[in-house]
């Protein structure tokens, strides 16, 4: 992969990828390696794609596999987060306020919701990226949001 397209893909997707992995990851630094490993994926990657859709699906897909094995991974469960310890106050990273009560959803109602909402993606499209049934994202959907309202009712 060239230098330009490396680059091309940074403008386009940086901050995509930083949110989705942020949601998943719920660290900021955490979420910024992600972001790295997955550019240095791509640029590794002799991968062509027909238009911006395939790419990007494509780099949403690499994303969430990169962050489940960082959840999976035996460091990440041996290690305590700064940001938990004690009055330590992680700093807002996100204005909206929805988007912060959506990232207390579990994982599998989060990711949905964030890819549908937040991405514009359709049901097929996120089931395809997520490798799960559409009836599954449905229903992800469906009680993601149910989960979201009783937290913003609650607020």
């Amino acid at each position: 992969m060239s230098d330009e397209k490396l680059r091309h893909l940074i403008d386009a997707y940086a901050d995509t990828i930083l949110r989705l992995s942020f949601s998943y990851l719920k660290n900021l630094q955490d979420a910024e390696d992600v972001c790295q490993t997955v550019f240095i994926k791509m640029y590794n990657s002799s991968k062509e794609f027909n238009d911006n859709a395939h790419e990007k699906a494509y780099i949403l897909h690499i994303t969430t596999n990169v962050c489940k094995d960082i959840l999976k991974s035996s460091w990440k469960k041996r290690n305590v987060d700064f940001e938990s310890i004690g009055d330590i106050q992680a700093p807002n990273t996100e204005e909206n306020d929805v988007l912060n009560q959506v990232n207390k959803l579990d994982e599998k109602y989060r990711t949905v919701i964030y890819l549908h909402y937040y991405e514009g993606y359709k049901v097929a499209e996120i089931a395809e990226i997520l490798k799960i049934s559409v009836a599954n994202v449905k229903i992800r959907l469906s009680r993601g949001k149910g989960k979201l309202k009783d937290i913003l009712e609650e607020n």
